[in-house]
């Protein structure tokens, strides 16, 4: 059904002591499976990642690069010419999770959320809208939230000429479960980073340049040249 768009809480702290490591530690650790004891406790509301195949597509990467071993983690990325795909698989193993959905899906989350018609899918990207997505979904019910959410869903169906019988379509409550799960899993994600200040909301998509992903100073780009 397409691409998915992606929102990925990475926890400050895991990631910057990954940053901080020589090249050698990193992959030693890595590999060795001796750093887990500092990768943040799993989301079990959030899509999630085991952190052996986190640590399998960080050692690929790496793999593939001329770095100096004894050289900073933070200081290799920074000068690598793709250092950001680099950042990104450190913050997805520094992460506790992610929420995502079909990005042809997101419009009825994201205006929801808003209040606002997006005129395309890139305009669900941008940091206006995921920051007046957080403003509105802060401190809401879930269940408000998912109720309204599915209601839209049902209306939009209405419009197109749709069923809503699953006699005729049984494919309407699996649809209607996961509607409603993806919005309760939007506003907890939403409110674990505004509740938790070791927290970061990192909003991307399958296979979108590592550059591209996050907003200000978390775009990877942006971030990298801070270092």
């Amino acid at each position: 059904m397409g691409l998915e768009m992606i929102g990925l809480l990475v926890h400050t702290p895991t990631l910057y002591h990954l940053l901080s490591l020589s090249w050698n530690d990193l992959k030693s650790g890595m590999e060795k499976g001796t750093l887990r004891p500092r990768r943040p406790t799993q989301d079990d509301v959030l899509t999630t990642t085991f952190a052996i195949d986190a640590e399998a597509e960080l050692l690929d990467w790496m793999d593939e690069q001329s770095v100096d071993p004894d050289q900073r983690v933070e200081h290799a990325l920074s000068e690598l010419g793709d250092g950001e795909e680099g950042l990104l698989h450190l913050m997805m193993w520094a992460s506790p999770g992610q929420w995502e959905v079909w990005e042809g899906r997101a419009f009825l989350y994201l205006e929801n959320a808003t209040g606002e018609v997006a005129e395309d899918i890139h305009e669900l990207y941008t940091a206006p809208f995921w920051e007046a997505t957080k403003q509105r979904l802060r401190g809401i019910s879930a269940d408000e939230y998912a109720e309204r959410v599915v209601l839209d869903w049902m209306e939009r169906r209405k419009a197109l000429g749709e069923t809503l019988d699953e006699a005729l379509d049984p494919k309407i409550f699996p649809t209607f479960e996961a509607h409603s799960q993806a919005a309760r899993a939007l506003v907890h994600v939403v409110n674990r980073e505004a509740e938790e200040q070791d927290l970061v909301l990192v909003v991307g998509r399958e296979h979108l340049e590592p550059e591209k992903w996050g907003h200000g100073q978390w775009n990877l780009s942006t971030f990298l040249q801070s270092l």
